[in-house]
């Protein structure tokens, strides 16, 4: 009788295989993550604009006028109207989740507040801007438009 000699390890093929297995899956798996992350991101800046607008449109409301601002960072500084009528929460950040800078200005008949979007992916997440009576209408990756009409707000003096 011959004795067989028994296998103590994997051999070069075996470690290959699984090496190229777990490749794939990697890959497969941090492009799916990349996707989720700049639709985190998207949604984010989405936010950020929202609070500026809505705080814009108190505003207004409440003095029948929209502040005069040179650009998206003075409506979000702590020294801003905006933020010492409480109307904005102090933390706004002044650029977008893709760390481009907002672009944004307001005078007394409106305003208009922008976001480039992914500058790696405008297909998925394009560049979006908001002026008044337009509410954003959540483009979060399907390539379609990102504001739609809302019905204007009549100009009536706020009520004091």
């Amino acid at each position: 009788m011959t004795r067989r000699k028994t296998q103590k390890g994997f051999s070069l093929m075996e470690l290959m295989i699984a090496m190229m297995i777990i490749a794939i899956i990697a890959t497969l798996g941090f492009k799916s993550f990349k996707g989720y992350t700049a639709r985190a991101h998207y949604l984010k800046s989405q936010d950020a604009v929202s609070k500026v607008r809505d705080g814009l449109d108190q505003y207004y409301l409440k003095h029948g006028k929209y502040p005069d601002f040179g650009s998206f960072e003075a409506m979000v500084d702590g020294g801003s109207p905006l933020v010492k009528e409480n109307m904005i929460p102090v933390n706004v950040p002044n650029h977008d989740g893709f760390t481009q800078p907002f672009e944004g200005k307001s005078g007394k008949s409106g305003y208009e507040l922008k976001c480039l979007g992914d500058p790696n992916n405008q297909e998925d997440f394009p560049e979006f801007t908001v002026r008044p009576g337009e509410m954003i209408g959540g483009n979060t990756g399907s390539g379609k438009g990102t504001t739609s009409e809302a019905p204007a707000a009549p100009d009536a003096k706020p009520q004091k």
